[in-house]
């Protein structure tokens, strides 16, 4: 069968590598990918956004099965119009991925159907959001309600700080019109946590649990980024909590989307903060994290075509997926000033492959220039290893990390320290 990826960073990447090692796959092909897709793909020279050109790519080489990468052209419909062009492809629809493209939309959904979530207003503009800063009380979190590339929510520390981030979003449009409305919501204490599931609607396939660092910095200091490294699997979910995190999360988002008339197909992921008083959600996606993908990609031991093919089909309560035991830790190495502004076009140097089939470099921002590969984004890298301990697999990825080399290249040096 011949696999259409969407998407250009380094999930796609990791998408694209394990795809290339089905028996069912005679062709990869990734749209737009990346130096790293080209690896194990043909790259095709057309943006995730270009729905038309997609959709005609699809019809015209015939191809049996499309996984779109990124939020955006969920958001867009890229699923719906695949379908109803008689191709198969594994993702929501347009309505049902308002679940990650409206955190409104999602906030209300979990109200309405109890699962527990932090505590939560909503506001369409400036000054009653403004008013609200002025007694409520602090940390707590702002959000805007549409997709920001993972930069749209500032965990405030007090008024002014949630000001600042208020202003960006509903008048200075550093979102654009995802900043149109916001949601304040309570900041949650606890250790956060990445659940995601491959469905089809009815069944559901819990994969592995990760856990992402979002804060630039060490320490989780600094800014939020779209994820500067990842840990499979996530601390504290013993047989309770997954138990109780299917029961209370999963189960309860994929029938309240069914009974709102959006039937969910594809991935859920559920951002999680395990609190004293038990999980309970930051987030919702609907696609597969990234930098959380490229972790779970090396630790899964079975035909991740099954599993998408199940999702799509409706077959998925015939899947069970098989992992590797030992932890994974993914590394990710950014441009110089990501996630403000950064300058691209820089070569990569020591990008040799490891010769272990437990190492691997998910390129993300990377392209090809004169037969060099040079940076085109900001987080450029993803080094990612296993091991037989979280310390053992860190080690192997940092020392990897360190053979690899461009100008401004920056990375958090503490990715897993804390579960060692």
């Amino acid at each position: 069968m011949k696999v259409l990826v969407v998407g250009s960073g380094a999930r796609e990447h990791a998408l694209c590598w394990k795809l290339a090692q089905s028996p069912r796959v005679t062709k990869v092909y990734a749209a737009p990918g990346n130096a790293g897709c080209a690896q194990v793909a043909e790259c095709v020279d057309t943006k995730a956004e270009q729905i038309d050109s997609l959709v005609a790519f699809a019809m015209g080489e015939k191809i049996d099965l499309t996984v779109v990468g990124p939020e955006v052209p969920l958001t867009m419909g890229l699923v719906d119009r695949l379908e109803r062009a008689g191709r198969k492809a594994f993702g929501p629809t347009k309505d049902a991925a308002r679940l990650e493209g409206s955190k409104v939309f999602a906030k209300g959904l979990m109200r309405k159907h109890n699962i527990p979530s932090a505590d939560y207003r909503v506001f369409k503009n400036l000054r009653d959001a403004r008013a609200y800063l002025d007694r409520a009380e602090y940390p707590l979190v702002v959000k805007a309600d549409g997709l920001a590339a993972g930069k749209g929510v500032r965990v405030a520390r007090d008024r002014d700080d949630a000001l600042e981030h208020l202003l960006d979003c509903m008048e200075r449009k550093v979102y654009g019109d995802a900043g149109n409305e916001v949601v304040v919501e309570e900041a949650l204490q606890g250790t956060e946590a990445s659940v995601l599931v491959v469905t089809d609607g009815k069944t559901l396939v819990v994969l592995e649990t990760a856990r992402d660092y979002k804060r630039a910095c060490d320490g989780d200091q600094g800014p939020n980024t779209g994820g500067m490294g990842s840990v499979s699997p996530a601390p504290g979910f013993d047989e309770e909590t997954t138990t109780t995190v299917e029961q209370r999360v999963l189960i309860p988002a994929i029938h309240a989307m069914n009974r709102e008339g959006h039937p969910m197909k594809g991935i859920l992921y559920a951002g999680l903060m395990l609190t004293p008083s038990g999980p309970r959600v930051l987030e919702f996606n609907v696609r597969f994290g990234d930098p959380e993908t490229q972790p779970l990609m090396l630790r899964l031991k079975s035909d991740l075509v099954d599993l998408l093919m199940g999702a799509t089909d409706g077959s998925l309560e015939r899947v069970q997926p098989e992992w590797d035991p030992r932890p994974a830790v993914g590394v990710v190495v950014t441009s110089s000033g990501y996630p403000g502004k950064y300058e691209t076009g820089k070569p990569i140097l020591g990008l040799a492959e490891s010769d272990s089939r437990e190492i691997a470099v998910f390129h993300g921002g990377t392209t090809k220039r004169m037969g060099k590969v040079v940076t085109n984004g900001g987080r450029v890298l993803t080094v990612t290893a296993l091991g037989d301990t979280v310390s053992h697999a860190r080690a192997r990825a940092y020392e990897h990390v360190r053979t690899i080399s461009f100008d401004g290249a920056y990375y958090r040096s503490d990715i897993g320290k804390d579960l060692e």
